[in-house]
């Protein structure tokens, strides 16, 4: 694990605690402005400080200890080039002194920050002929000993990807940042700021590809959620709906940053709504990450009771939709150095974020975790080129798992940075494990063809929790939702004044990444009916398996909330055996479930069950594809 900034600090500190009765140097002139430059420095006025130092060091070039409150100075400023070279020069001066040992790690330290990584190794090298006797330093040495062999030899073993900018009109900012993408990748929303200060307005901007797959120019997601304060790192639901950004000032808030979340209905987004005291504290909450269906939530807090200063954290929202008091992902995830900028993978397990916490290249490096029996596997960097000794945060994978999104941050140099957005594809196979695909389409009434806002469930055939639970657009009856691979996943459509539509997907046989589907659902009245697509038998059998278990309860849960609604339970066969043995087991099978349904409290003069064995057939009998849609279970309204 990396240590902190702060330790380099400590070393050059601890040698002006040392009595200066005795300086390196004889001239009296550079004696007199480098005590004036201390006293300037006390008092925090850093230029004026500086320029008496170098005054002092314009006098006497091998005044070691002006060298060294200017290293210190610098390293507190964030110039590195400085830092480096006055450190540079009291190693020149005192090259074998003891005193000045613990140099040679901070130098190294300088030199590993900037890709340096055989410089950094003689620096330490150099520091150990001299001798290590202070325990905290032997164990920082060890530790960068061990990130510079990392990163030497992950450079050798490089990955096969190949990152490159986004086009100039999406990085067209002094700064971008935190990029989101839509499951079909062809809306992308980040933050940009319009200077390199930080006191310039940050806003978040979206934009979306036009019929030719070119992006165009990005513009304000909305005027209800930027404003004249800094708006910034979001997450965006699956179905694109639900927004969670960061805004520090200028709102209603609980703590110096604060969570709030925004619903999108047709084109307009809603004034953004504070998410509350069981996410947002009184520290500083920021960098939101929503899991595909939208239950939980990941985000970076400096609150205490952490094990870093910057940790992520996790809300999840219970059955009745409302979020529960944010908790510590744990030391496998955070360390004491700062971890940053999650992002969940929409198949729910692969946990990405930048930290300086683990072995790497220095400054903030990328790694991924993997959810494995509700605990978090070893973070595993994700190697060179992808990763450098500059800064890389904000990793978002597409819902393919091979393509890349982040954003690329230099490192600081007077005061200033740059960071763009990047794109590459990871090479096949190499890095999610649960393959995902997203489902969209649009929900109509049947016989007007008008959007409806539809509630749509999603469940593991068998299972009696759904999976995920959201609404289609009510303005456009659009909807998204995502599709793990392996499952056989049944998925539920129902809207008040219409028949409940069921759907069945095996993404063990789905090829696509993407599968557009509209619905049309029927209103509820006399001769309109539903095919009931994951109700299953044994084979050969009118045995009801446990698989079928949610969509009874499904039909259960309709013809409850419609007492008044009678239906008829049609049974369907293909053509394979005899016609009389197929209309027995139809009808057998219809039996099986008025027979459970009578069992629920559905009174029997709501039911009417029947068969019709081969006679009816909705596809051809010519295939098994066809067959197996010709065996159904269907209920129409009889009154």
């Amino acid at each position: 694990m990396k240590r902190p900034i702060l330790l380099s600090i400590f070393i050059l500190f601890s040698f002006f605690a040392v009595a200066q009765s005795n300086y390196s140097t004889k001239s009296k002139k550079a004696i007199k402005l480098y005590e004036e430059g201390q006293l300037l420095l006390r008092q925090r006025r850093f230029t004026q400080g500086i320029e008496k130092l170098k005054g002092a060091v314009d006098k006497d070039h091998n005044f070691v200890e002006a060298h060294l409150r200017l290293a210190f100075s610098y390293e507190l400023l964030r110039d590195v080039k400085a830092q480096q070279y006055h450190l540079e020069q009291i190693i020149r001066i005192e090259p074998k002194n003891a005193k000045y040992k613990n140099i040679y790690y901070s130098l190294a330290k300088v030199y590993f920050n900037q890709g340096k990584y055989d410089q950094a190794g003689k620096m330490l090298a150099e520091l150990q002929k001299l001798g290590i006797d202070n325990d905290r330093i032997l164990s920082d040495v060890k530790e960068l000993t061990k990130n510079i062999n990392f990163a030497v030899e992950s450079i050798k073993n490089p990955m096969d990807i190949h990152p490159k900018p986004l086009p100039k009109i999406l990085n067209s900012f002094p700064l971008q940042y935190f990029p989101v993408l839509t499951a079909d990748e062809n809306t992308i929303i980040y933050t940009a700021r319009e200077g390199v200060s930080f006191h310039d307005d940050e806003n978040i901007v979206i934009s979306e590809k036009d019929e030719n797959g070119n992006w165009q120019k990005p513009v304000s997601i909305s005027p209800n959620i930027n404003s004249q304060f800094n708006e910034g790192t979001c997450t965006i639901s699956a179905d694109g709906r639900t927004l969670i950004f960061t805004n520090c000032e200028g709102r209603k808030r609980i703590g110096g940053c604060d969570l709030y979340v925004t619903y999108k209905t047709g084109d307009e987004w809603s004034v953004p709504e504070n998410l509350g005291e069981n996410i947002n504290s009184r520290a500083w909450d920021s960098q939101p990450a929503l899991s595909a269906d939208g239950r939980k939530l990941f985000f970076v807090s400096d609150r205490g009771n952490g094990f870093g200063k910057r940790d992520i954290w996790m809300s999840q929202k219970d059955h009745e939709g409302v979020w529960q008091e944010a908790v510590n992902i744990g030391p496998s995830i955070n360390t004491r150095e700062d971890e940053v900028s999650p992002f969940i993978h929409v198949n729910g397990t692969s946990l990405f974020f930048a930290s300086k916490g683990f072995s790497g290249f220095g400054g903030f490096d990328l790694y991924k975790s993997e959810l494995k029996d509700n605990s978090w596997s070893e973070p595993e960097n994700l190697g060179y080129p992808l990763n450098t000794y500059e800064d890389q945060v904000s990793l978002f994978v597409a819902t393919n798992g091979k393509n890349g999104y982040y954003s690329f941050e230099r490192n600081w140099h007077s005061n200033q940075n740059q960071s763009f957005l990047y794109s590459f594809e990871f090479p096949a196979n190499s890095i999610i494990e649960n393959k995902s695909i997203y489902l969209t389409g649009h929900i109509y009434d049947i016989e007007t063809e008008e959007p409806l806002e539809a509630t749509i469930e999603l469940y593991n055939i068998g299972s009696k929790e759904p999976m995920g639970i959201f609404r289609s657009d009510p303005v456009t009856g659009k909807y998204y939702t995502i599709l793990n691979e392996n499952r056989k996943i049944a998925l539920y459509i129902e809207c008040k004044g219409y028949m409940f539509e069921s759907q069945l997907f095996d993404l063990n046989n789905e090829s696509e990444n993407s599968v557009n589907k509209d619905i049309y659902l029927k209103p509820i009245k006399k001769g309109n009916s539903v095919r009931l697509d994951n109700i299953f038998f044994e084979l050969n059998s009118a045995q009801l398996t446990s698989a079928s278990i949610t969509e009874m309860n499904k039909v259960i849960e309709f013809l409850t909330l419609n007492p008044e609604t009678k239906i008829i339970i049609s049974g369907h066969t293909d053509n394979l055996g005899t016609e009389e043995y197929n209309y027995n087991l139809s009808k057998e099978r219809a039996k099986a479930v008025y027979d459970y349904l009578i069992k629920n409290q559905i009174s029997s003069t709501n039911l009417t069950f029947i068969g019709y064995g081969e006679s009816r057939p909705i596809a051809s009998n010519n295939d098994e594809n066809g067959r197996k849609i010709n065996r159904r279970i269907e209920f129409e309204i009889s009154n």
